[in-house]
């Protein structure tokens, strides 16, 4: 059997973590056994689905490299082909029309919970010959009245549902629109969908889903409903929570492989380990291994796998999603040094592509104004001779690079009989702005000559001008 998933998300909002892992789980899933994987979009809410949504969607499936093989279907483009199932239920006699209004269904349901049963639908319209006119009727699918539905679901085992329980559920609006339970069963009918992996507020809906499939004589898929995320608080993930958007991680400095890594990880184990490649997480991904139990979204350790990937990662890959953050800061990077380097140079210091790119500016334009903490114990009269004579040395070398830039500030101290840390403080202060940067040696060479010596003329007359000169 060839195996085909799909992730389905509906386009009411942005892709949030949630439904990045289901779709992360249907890749892998896919990816391990050489098999398709389907994105649909499921827009029949005509009134809460943007193109914006759809957007967001397709953005972040792209930023976390979620590449899919067929798709992006549309359920808009396929309500001719809804309507064509609803009319062969109607004509087998699985479905039928429904006349009764909003206030008898108010009624029915008050009428039962008063005595203290399920509010469900009665069926009442079940043997009706003659429309009710003036009414626009709805189409109800007729669910069976005896039997159970059996589900042997990969994750939480078999779960067993009486028909009974079920009522005659609506499949088409009275504007002849599909619902969700309709049209995602004609979806996975026709793109051959042979294993659905979605999260478990979804397994409700699906002893519904496969009566449906069974009455079009249809097979029924591979069900795998997976826990859900909680916050730390035990509550259900949501935007009171932080950033659940994909998209506000990219934005946050995150990389994308250290969100799928900790995404794996949500309910999913293999032995003790935490670090993942994309490579190993499918191969080791198997359904079975997926936990039952929900789930708690710790932001602490996401911090610390994106820290990670930034020291780990090949600095090429890492300087690619860096430029971006440079750009959201106004920086051009050709107007600096090349951003692999200044990975290299900051990536043990910083956690985030935000805080690296932050970090990182002074390399590419002049900042605003010192640190005045740093300013006030470093640019001062008695520093402006080391920042002098630290001038004279780097003007004079014939190369700019690291050993030279630190011979250099190794001469100035010994000629001033000082401490290397007494020079490189001053300097560092007076090139970058602060007294936080990656080695001075290291610092010089990514500044460049012409920067570097600018900025120290410039702290020179900050110390004058500071003493009233």
């Amino acid at each position: 059997m060839s195996i085909r998933t799909r992730f389905a998300p509906s386009p009411t909002g942005y892709l949030h973590i949630g439904g990045a892992r289901t779709a992360l789980f249907s890749w892998l899933y896919a990816r391990k056994h050489g098999g398709t994987f389907i994105l649909r979009i499921e827009d029949t809410d005509l009134e809460r689905s943007t193109l914006e949504s759809v957007n967001a969607i397709l953005e972040g499936m792209t930023w976390l490299g979620l590449e899919y093989e067929e798709g992006p279907f549309y359920q808009t483009l396929r309500f001719d082909r809804y309507k064509e199932i609803i009319q062969q239920l109607m004509d087998t006699g699985h479905a039928y029309h429904c006349y009764c209004s909003k206030e008898e269904l108010d009624e029915l349901r008050s009428r039962q919970m008063a005595n203290k049963e399920k509010p469900r639908y009665d069926g009442r319209c079940r043997q009706r010959i003659k429309p009710r006119e003036g009414v626009s009727p709805v189409i109800r699918f007729r669910n069976p009245d005896a039997g159970e539905v059996v589900i042997d679901d990969q994750v939480k085992g078999r779960v067993v549902v009486s028909n009974t329980e079920l009522d005659d559920l609506i499949i088409a609006r009275s504007d002849g629109s599909p619902t969700y339970n309709l049209s995602v069963v004609v979806d996975d009918l026709d793109m051959r969908v042979t294993h659905v992996i979605r999260g478990d507020d979804h397994l409700n809906n699906t002893p519904r889903q496969i009566n449906i499939l069974n009455a079009l004589g249809a097979a029924v898929p591979h069900y795998a409903h997976v826990p859900m995320i909680l916050g730390a608080d035990g509550a259900r993930l949501s935007k009171r929570h932080g950033a659940v958007s994909v998209m506000q991680y990219r934005d946050e400095g995150y990389l994308p492989e250290a969100l799928l890594n900790y995404l794996v990880r949500l309910s999913w184990s293999h032995g003790d380990q935490e670090i993942f490649s994309v490579d190993e997480m499918i191969a080791l991904f198997e359904i079975e291994d997926i936990n039952v139990s929900a789930s708690s979204f710790n932001p602490d350790k996401l911090l610390w796998l994106n820290h990670h990937y930034l020291m780990h990662s090949d600095p090429l890959h890492v300087a690619h999603h860096l430029r971006w953050h440079l750009g959201q800061l106004g920086i051009d990077p050709a107007d600096g040094p090349d951003p692999v380097e200044v990975v290299k140079a900051q990536r043990e210091r910083c956690k985030t592509l935000v805080e690296m790119a932050k970090a990182s500016a002074f390399l590419y334009r002049n900042f605003e104004g010192y640190d005045e903490k740093a300013a006030s114990k470093n640019l001062t009269l008695s520093n402006q001779q080391v920042l002098k004579e630290a001038s004279i040395r780097l003007a004079e070398l014939g190369e700019w690079n690291r050993t030279a830039n630190n011979a250099a500030v190794i001469s100035t101290a010994e000629a001033l009989n000082v401490k290397l840390g007494n020079v490189a403080q001053p300097l560092r202060v007076a090139v970058s702005g602060t007294s936080v940067s990656p080695p001075i040696d290291v610092t010089l060479e990514l500044l460049g000559r012409d920067k570097t010596l600018e900025r120290i003329d410039q702290a020179i007359s900050f110390i004058d001008k500071a003493q009233g000169r």
